[in-house]
């Protein structure tokens, strides 16, 4: 059913007059032809005024719109008055959705692929349609714009020489805990999306596995009318969400880098690694090293294969 109906939808996507432009208050404006491959447009993450004029044109010129959901991609399209029927695409649906977007390129068509909002591909199916259309031989064209993490960091005050977007953090406690670990000495301001039910556990375990005194900022509702940065150390934000504090709104959460003096030396890594695998085998010793310097143990476990292979032994 799905699939019938995304090839009927795509099928009756020809060029139709009315709907190749876009309006920006009172004037409508022309939208220029595109060239057939798969475009990837962002769209605004809670502010509709952030969409870029080469988004909004893109759009009103596609011969086939992709979103997310249909309804809140209708939000935007009837903003700017744009006539481009959209469709479906999203996890549930790709397996049969994609081929058929495919092979609209195929014949020639322009695809437009859009989130429900920011940029395609963070953390959404999208990733799957890039990767066929780039086998299948066809330009992707990112069409840049708003983007949760970025719109996070720039804001936060926290160091922005290097980040590292994590996405979305595990659900259950342990999953957390490991996932922090994993990531203690990256010398990068780290990025998560956390859902408002569970940035309470989240802080918490971030303040026991991080350290309480690490800075970190929750950015909330970014760009809406209650947009907030909440700033302080792990410890702070732990104990303000900590309880039944009812919380709302979509949540990034960045966690400062860790000081220099935390971050191992790699040759006191490899020391450390050369003495323990005197006396246990490889994976142990990789192991035992990762609860010693917190660094990631499969990181650990590959220095111990590469140090091996360049000692020839």
């Amino acid at each position: 059913m799905i699939g019938s109906r995304v090839t009927e939808e795509i099928s009756n996507s020809d060029d139709r007059p009315a709907a190749k432009s876009f309006r920006i208050g009172t004037a409508a404006i022309p939208a220029r032809p595109l060239e057939p491959a798969l475009y990837l447009v962002a769209t605004p993450i809670g502010n509709l005024g952030d969409i870029t004029i080469r988004a909004l044109e893109t759009l009103a010129s596609a011969d086939v719109l992709a979103c997310e959901d249909t309804r809140v991609t209708r939000i935007l399209l009837e903003r700017y008055g744009i006539r481009t029927r959209p469709l479906s695409y999203h996890e549930h649906n790709a397996q049969e959705a994609g081929p058929k977007l495919i092979a609209a390129l195929e014949a020639g068509k322009s695809v437009a692929l859009v989130s429900d909002a920011g940029t395609p591909l963070v953390s959404d199916p999208g990733y799957r349609l890039g990767q066929l259309a780039l086998e299948a031989g066809h330009r992707v064209v990112p069409v840049p714009g708003a983007s949760a993490p970025l719109a996070a960091l720039v804001g936060a005050g926290l160091p922005s020489d290097a980040f590292l977007f994590a996405g979305f953090l595990p659900v259950k406690d342990r999953g957390k805990r490991d996932r922090f670990a994993e990531l203690a000495k990256i010398p990068a301001t780290l990025i998560f999306f956390e859902s408002p039910r569970r940035i309470g556990t989240s802080l918490k375990v971030a303040s026991e596995v991080l350290g309480r005194d690490r800075r970190a900022v929750v950015c909330r509702e970014l760009t809406k009318t209650f947009e907030e940065f909440r700033r302080g150390t792990l410890g702070e934000l732990a104990d303000h969400y900590d309880g039944d504090r009812v919380v709302k709104g979509e949540i990034v959460l960045l966690i400062e880098p860790p000081s220099y003096d935390e971050i191992p030396d790699i040759e006191d890594v490899e020391r450390l690694l050369k003495d323990l695998v005197t006396t246990m085998p490889a994976a142990k010793a990789a192991a035992e090293a990762a609860k010693l310097t917190g660094l990631p143990r499969k990181e650990l476990y590959q220095r111990l294969l590469d140090m091996k292979d360049t000692n020839g032994r």
